[in-house]
């Protein structure tokens, strides 16, 4: 754990993207969390059915009350523009946010470009959760290959970006550029 008299800096945009249920979440809370700052939760998911009201409400739970959670399926964008300087901002996830403006119907290149600009313009620095779709079969669908085609152009965009981009597998983090915080791997 990081010690009491530690604070880790981070760059203005970090990438976190992995599978589904690889860590991707918890690592990305652990990186804010060890800023010390005020803790912006930027949150992308919608309650559709059971199963995703369970997966939100665990993700609070684990969380903790000393966030501020800002409920935003679409709206990134200004969620960003407000945040104060100082603090940090986590937004989990932009796969949910895609997959969000695909239902949508919205022009995902402008949409994609409105994001990858708030986060490069926002005053505080942005954790990104993002999930790696492109290591499965290739979709049957077009529907389904359009939003693999347009996740792998956002990740690879924003990791373009970002000063620190790390990987998760199996709940264990890998470093594909930048540098992770001194001390970040203590109680893995």
């Amino acid at each position: 754990m990081i010690g009491s008299h530690e604070t880790w800096n981070l760059p203005g945009l970090s990438l976190v993207v992995g599978g589904a249920r690889s860590g991707k979440s918890r690592l990305a809370e652990r990186l804010v969390s060890g800023t010390r700052r005020a803790r912006h939760y930027i949150a992308t998911a919608q309650a559709w059915d059971d199963e995703m009201r369970a997966k939100i409400a665990a993700h609070q739970s684990d969380r903790g009350a000393d966030w501020v959670t800002h409920e935003a399926p679409r709206d990134v964008v200004s969620v960003l523009a407000a945040v104060p300087a100082q603090d940090v901002v986590l937004l989990d996830c932009a796969t949910l946010w895609l997959t969000n403006v695909l239902l949508a119907e919205a022009d995902v290149e402008a949409e994609c470009a409105g994001l990858l600009a708030a986060l490069l313009g926002c005053l505080a620095p942005v954790v990104v959760v993002s999930n790696e779709v492109g290591w499965g079969i290739v979709p049957d669908n077009a529907l389904a290959r359009a939003f693999r085609n347009h996740q792998g152009r956002l990740n690879q965009q924003m990791a373009a970006q970002a000063g620190l981009v790390m990987g998760v597998m199996a709940g264990l983090p890998m470093v594909l550029k930048g540098t992770l915080p001194e001390g970040f791997h203590q109680g893995l």
